[in-house]
């Protein structure tokens, strides 16, 4: 025995063993700056963003009457997501520059809410976890939720779609922080404030989310007895019910607004119902899924929990098997996806029809809780193979490299998408200066060319015969009618 650690058994010091290199944080910070690296080539290229689709009628509105007119069109006509107008007056009210730095912005709330959570997470499992393991995680959910979507555009750069079916589902887990943090009774009484007003919140700014977290927090209701510690069992539960209650409340007055209501009669809601709608849409849920269980990119969520897995220990007991408590909570969170995400699809298929399955921004709301399902799945496996296991360094340079492949892939996507919004962005500049100029000079009827990309909408569709948004882009331009060009100018 080395005469050190003698001494150190004589004066009854036992020398804190040394930790192996994959577990310090300087390795695992590096490997977050890979899909970090991505987030920041996604975020370069929103200079690129341009109105399109529904930001035609939002601009003009927000321009000409601010917060109060956005406010009336959403709840008295549109929809009653009064919520959502406040999100839409908050970016447009800056006009074109809003557009393009709602995507960075968004993108880093996003990692930081998603950081905070996962970092709750570990903090109420009582998992020791090296310092850069939290932004991992984070940073690699972030890049494969926001980009590994068939449709980045609408996931991402298009503001429209991400504050209604993007930023709602992150919401809902940065409620979850405070609950996962209170320790004292402030603490707490804070906890559930919060969860009662992102519940209303939600309620008023996305009927899918709304179900998804409603949904989550019945299944968390019916495992608690067994999932939650008993010293918190009872405010838990109290935080589930608060949540449900909050988000029925806030879907109900939503449901109950004038817009909603014209919104259920211009759509036939009437039919979400009868045999032929559930019938399809439970068709169209299950080419969703097989879509998702498909997309190899979003093994990367494995892949990071997998990481995840091995390198943290529960307190002082070391590394320690999944038992029933964490099978049971994967099991439920199964069951929680696949009852929302049809519940979810039953609602938008009056509307979308059989577009439902092309509509992917549509998935978003329950497509983050997927991908955090796949993080959990893969960290209860890395903590099983760490149980086990003598040596699993080559499991993480394994995992390292697969992510390394998710992230390539990831940015080789956004690298063709860009190409197509920069070709878009200059046509849609030249074209801007023209009839703004013709504008200027008294025209009053002015001829628009369709720059389509990423499906979104463009007037004259269907061979020139419809033709939204086009009375929204003459009342843009502060003229009396658009006619489709043939040709840019």
């Amino acid at each position: 025995m080395p005469k050190k650690a003698a001494r150190d058994q004589r004066g009854g010091v036992v020398p804190e063993p040394r930790r192996p290199w994959w577990r310090t944080s300087a390795p695992l910070g590096l490997l977050s700056l890979l899909p970090l690296a991505v987030f920041a080539f996604a975020a370069w290229n929103a200079r690129w963003v341009r109105p399109g689709g529904d930001d035609w009628c939002f601009l003009p509105v927000v321009r000409d009457g601010g917060l109060p007119a956005m406010a009336e069109k959403f709840y008295f006509h549109d929809n009653g997501r009064i919520v959502n107008a406040v999100l839409v007056w908050a970016y447009a009210r800056f006009g074109e520059p809003g557009q393009q730095w709602f995507a960075p912005i968004s993108g880093v709330l996003v990692i930081a809410l998603l950081w905070a959570f996962i970092a709750a997470a570990l903090h109420v499992g009582r998992l020791r976890a090296p310092r850069g393991v939290g932004l991992l995680v984070a940073s690699m959910v972030t890049a494969l939720f926001l980009f590994g979507s068939p449709n980045t555009y609408k996931t991402f750069y298009w503001p429209a779609a991400s504050v209604s079916h993007t930023l709602p589902p992150v919401f809902a887990c940065a409620a979850a922080v405070p609950v996962l943090r209170a320790t004292s009774r402030r603490g707490k009484a804070l906890a559930l404030l919060t969860v009662v007003l992102t519940g209303a919140c939600l309620g008023l700014l996305s009927e899918e989310t709304s179900v998804v977290t409603a949904t989550v927090l019945a299944f968390a209701l019916l495992i608690s007895s067994r999932a939650f510690p008993a010293a918190r069992r009872r405010f838990l539960r109290v935080c589930c019910a608060a949540g449900i209650a909050s988000t029925v409340m806030g879907i109900l007055i939503l449901y109950t607004s004038p817009g909603a209501m014209r919104r259920r009669e211009r759509k036939h809601a009437s039919t979400m119902l009868t045999p032929d709608s559930l019938i399809g849409s439970l068709r169209g849920f299950g080419e969703i899924i097989a879509t998702l269980l498909t997309t190899w990119p979003y093994a990367g969520a494995i892949v990071v929990g997998l990481v995840l897995g091995l390198v943290t220990a529960s307190g002082a007991s070391g590394r320690i098997r999944p038992g029933r408590t964490q099978s049971l909570a994967a099991v439920a969170g199964v069951c929680a996806l696949l009852v929302s995400g049809y519940v979810c699809t039953v609602i938008t298929y009056p509307v979308f029809g059989k577009a439902v399955v092309s509509s992917t921004r549509l998935w978003n709301d329950y497509l983050l809780l997927y991908i955090l399902l796949l993080v959990y799945v893969g960290a209860l496996a890395g903590r099983a193979w760490g149980s086990r296991a003598q040596r699993t360094t080559p499991v993480l340079a394994t995992g390292a490299l697969l992510n390394a492949a998710v992230c390539i892939a990831l940015a080789a996507s956004l690298a063709g998408l860009a190409s197509d919004m920069t070709t878009r962005a200059q046509d849609w500049d030249r074209q801007n200066r023209s009839m703004r100029s013709q504008a200027a000079a008294g025209v009053q009827v002015l001829s628009y060319k369709r720059l389509p990309l990423s499906h979104m909408t463009e007037p004259f569709r269907h061979h020139g015969h419809a033709k939204w948004p086009a009375e929204c882009i003459a009342r843009y331009y502060h003229v009396q009618r658009i006619t489709q060009a043939a040709k840019l100018p």
